[in-house]
Formats: C-alpha cells, sequence, structure tokens
C-alpha cells in the first residue's frame, strides 16, 4: 500500500515542484520590467478565457472519470493490477488538475490579473482532494469491506 501512495505522491509533490518552479521563473522575469499584457487586449482575453475553460471543464471531468473507472476496478480480482491501475488513474487526474494550477501560474505573469489567481486557488483546493493517502485508496477501493468478506468466509 505505502508502495502505491509514494508512486501517486510522486505526482502530487512534482505538480507543486512546477507550480513553485513557475512562480520563480515568472517572478524574476517580470521583476526587471513592468510591463505586462493589457488586461483587455485579444490576447489576454483569450489567455484566460482557456485557463478558466480548462480548469472549468478539467476538474470535475478529471474526478468524475476516476470516480467512474474505480467502480471498475475495483471488481478487478488480481490484488496487483488492481492497484496499478488506480496508481496509474490517480496520477493522470493529479497530472490533468495539477496542469490548471501550472496554466495559472504562468498566465498569471503574462496578464496580471487577480482572476488567475483565484483559478490557481482553485485548482490547489481540488489538488488537496486529490491527495493520496493510505485510508482513502482502502476506501476508494473498499479493501476494508473485502478483508471482512475474506475473514467472515474464512470462520465456520
Amino acid at each position: 500500500m505505502e508502495r502505491i501512495v509514494k508512486k501517486i505522491n510522486l505526482s502530487y509533490y512534482m505538480i507543486y515542484t512546477l507550480t513553485i518552479l513557475a512562480t520563480i521563473v515568472g517572478y524574476l522575469v517580470t521583476q526587471s520590467r513592468e510591463t505586462s499584457v493589457d488586461v483587455k487586449s485579444p490576447l489576454s482575453i483569450t489567455l484566460s478565457s482557456i485557463v478558466i475553460i480548462y480548469i472549468i471543464i478539467s476538474i470535475p471531468a478529471a474526478l468524475s472519470i476516476f470516480n467512474r473507472n474505480i467502480k471498475k476496478w475495483v471488481t478487478i480480482e488480481d490484488h496487483y493490477k488492481k492497484m496499478e491501475k488506480y496508481a496509474f488513474g490517480a496520477s493522470l487526474r493529479i497530472l490533468a488538475v495539477g496542469f490548471g494550477l501550472v496554466l495559472s501560474v504562468v498566465t498569471f505573469y503574462i496578464i496580471r490579473t487577480e482572476s488567475m489567481i483565484l483559478c490557481a486557488g482553485i485548482t490547489a483546493i481540488a489538488l488537496l482532494i486529490c491527495k493520496p493517502t493510505a485510508g482513502k485508496i482502502k476506501s476508494d477501493m473498499r479493501l476494508d469491506e473485502q478483508n471482512e468478506e475474506e475473514e467472515n468466509d474464512i470462520q465456520p
């Protein structure tokens, strides 16, 4: 179980590392110049629209698809295959949601608008929901229920 949590955590912390790097690079690039794209320019509107639409679509879609797949994975008999599919799906969910965080930070340094800070906050909260723990994996994959059923089958 811990191996699976570590595998998923790699994706989780990679997204936060990329976000920190994007923040540092954005700060250093914009520190020397005060110019940014005008908030009302077509480029600014297009960039912010792309980020907002991506976040609006990716967060519910990633959570929904992952939840739908969990129902399929629970029925798999092979424990190793079941956990590998869970780890892969959880990592994809984190990457799909986390890309919105990195994109929000990068776009903030390009257009300097508060809406990108809000988008980054929304995706950071969604990433907290996706953070893997052993308890969450057991609950998602119904491992406690299966262990109880196996124990009941063994007892006379």
